[in-house]
């Protein structure tokens, strides 16, 4: 199933269903699909609006609808209904949402740039920072290009070596390490 909706999210959807037309259903949908500002969205779909198009997923008491478009980002996202101190609420999660799930038998190089869009730039956003895969060198080196608000940003190296380095060697044992660009363009040869 591509779409993981939770028990009490199906519940919250089949109390909101019931006050619709008959036969109307949920949209999930993603808005600027593969783009860092992607957002997951849910909408009523009225009978008249599902396209042939569209992929249906049964539910218990409704369907939810994807369009064709939205569909290969919306792998592996979860719908919850939470309720804590500040009352009741729908939680979206759609970790394909901003970069589109590769293959396993991608390339290795589309596979860690999906890797640096799902998972670390995220987390480097929070400090303004990203970073782009420049090249995986032929001794398997991964050379990353710092920007925004890692330039110049003295925890870089740790930031590198501590994170970035460990997470991308443990998911992908045929990288050897990583390298900045700068460090790489400096000549500094001693990593071949």
């Amino acid at each position: 199933m591509m779409i993981r909706i939770s028990d009490p999210a199906q519940a919250h959807f089949r109390k909101l269903l019931e006050k619709q037309e008959p036969d109307t259903n949920i949209r999930v949908f993603v808005v600027n699909p593969g783009t860092p500002t992607a957002e997951c969205g849910v909408s009523y779909c009225p009978p008249d609006a599902v396209e042939d198009t569209d992929i249906s997923l049964e539910f218990d008491g409704f369907d939810a609808v994807v369009d064709r478009d939205s569909a290969p980002f919306l792998e592996e996202a979860e719908i919850d209904f939470v309720t804590d101190q500040m009352g009741s609420q729908l939680t979206l999660k759609a970790p394909n949402a901003k970069t589109r799930k590769v293959a396993d038998d991608a390339p290795l190089i589309e596979k860690v740039n999906y890797m640096i869009d799902s998972e670390i730039n995220p987390q480097l956003a929070n400090h303004g920072g990203k970073v782009v895969l420049i090249e995986i060198t032929p001794a398997g080196k991964a050379v990353l290009q710092f920007g925004g608000g890692c330039n110049g940003c003295s925890m870089v190296d740790v930031t590198l070596k501590e994170g970035i380095e460990k997470q991308m060697l443990a998911q992908f044992p045929e990288l050897t390490g990583v390298l900045d660009a700068t460090e790489h363009q400096a000549g500094e040869h001693s990593y071949y």
